[in-house]
């Protein structure tokens, strides 16, 4: 299901009568993350995350595109000036901040481990003793996975997104996954995944961060500026919680 999202010009600036001073490219994971976001067969982006950063360019009366790139290569697309921030489901951690940094959070929503109905798996690292666990290469959930498991696990099994692992976890080839706990949601309200179901949520500050926020390169100080005066206002106004209603009953935001 991987494919590179075609580069999608957005209306942010129709949203306000005042011209748009820049263009700021965004980019997100190429491969579908729903509901966070996903493309048409047509490459049109949608989904909250894109509804959100959409509202954000608005807020920041800046004009927007998003670029599709694949996740173990966004940090360098940015380093390299191929996109100008990160706006795509990236967690904030120390590790990360070693390179890049941040705005604040414009939403944070625990991990979870997924496995069949029938597997006794509890999160601990006991439970998973024998096992072979699936996650998405170059996230925190790796980090977790590699820090808690690695020595309990049979195996750790790598792939470069969050489909891959669902469709081996359906196949019998790893006994369970890690990932976010929202964006599981979608696969097991599907069909193939009615067999699974969330075991237990995952929580450890130290490397799944504060939440996740706008990556930016350390030196575009104005830019992270911007960012953070655009959140604080789509969640004043209303707008956040506007666009927020339509995918969740709860508050995605967190503590």
């Amino acid at each position: 299901m991987k494919k590179l999202f075609n580069t999608l010009a957005l209306c942010a600036a129709s949203l306000s009568m005042t011209p748009a001073m820049a263009e700021i490219r965004l980019g997100i994971d190429s491969a579908p993350y729903p509901p966070f976001y996903e493309a048409d067969s047509s490459g049109n982006v949608s989904g909250w995350e894109i509804e959100i950063g959409d509202a954000v360019c608005a807020a920041m009366n800046e004009e927007c595109e998003w670029v599709g790139v694949a996740w173990d290569g966004i940090i360098p697309a940015l380093m390299a000036k191929k996109i100008d921030a990160i706006f795509g489901s990236m967690s904030i951690t120390e590790e990360r901040m070693k390179t890049i940094s941040f705005s604040d959070k414009y939403y944070n929503t625990p991990a979870a481990i997924v496995a069949p109905k029938s597997m006794d798996i509890d999160g601990s690292p006991e439970s998973v003793k024998g096992k072979i666990i699936g996650v998405q290469v170059s996230t925190t959930h790796q980090n977790y996975v590699e820090t808690t498991y690695q020595d309990m696990a049979d195996a750790v099994k790598t792939y470069q997104n969050f489909d891959q692992h669902n469709q081996d976890l359906v196949a019998g080839r790893v006994d369970a996954v890690v990932g976010d706990s929202l964006a599981f949601g979608a696969f097991l309200g599907s069909p193939e995944g009615a067999d699974f179901e969330i075991k237990a949520a995952l929580n450890n500050v130290e490397i799944f961060g504060l939440g996740v926020g706008a990556g930016v390169r350390k030196e575009d100080t104005e830019l992270q500026e911007k960012f953070n005066a655009a959140i604080k206002q789509i969640r004043e106004d209303g707008t956040f919680d506007e666009i927020s209603s339509k995918y969740f009953d709860f508050d995605i935001y967190g503590d």
